[in-house]
């Protein structure tokens, strides 16, 4: 009679390899996914930063760097302002 050991003997191989190979393809994706992910929004916020920091306003004028700031900071609470009353009537009106 055969023992639950000697079936299970030759096919154990062949499932260790199939499951470190899927292993190493998983590894694999998640090493080339996360960077890019990473990146992405790394440079999407930086990009905001320098945006609202007037980055591309001339630095030799004080002046325009400091309307620029201004004029995003108030742009933003605008715009917050607006989508707070948007979402106020829609939904409690």
């Amino acid at each position: 009679m055969i023992s639950k050991s000697d079936r299970q003997g030759p096919s154990r191989p062949h499932e260790e390899a199939g499951v470190a190979e899927s292993r190493a393809i998983l590894k694999r994706i998640r090493q080339e996914t996360e960077p890019q992910v990473g990146a992405g929004m790394a440079g999407m916020m930086g990009g905001v930063a320098k945006h609202f920091a007037a980055r591309d306003a001339d630095p030799a004028d004080p002046i325009e760097v400091l309307g620029t700031r201004i004029g995003r900071l108030l742009g933003l609470v605008g715009f917050v302002t607006l989508a707070f009353v948007l979402a106020s009537n829609l939904f409690y009106d």
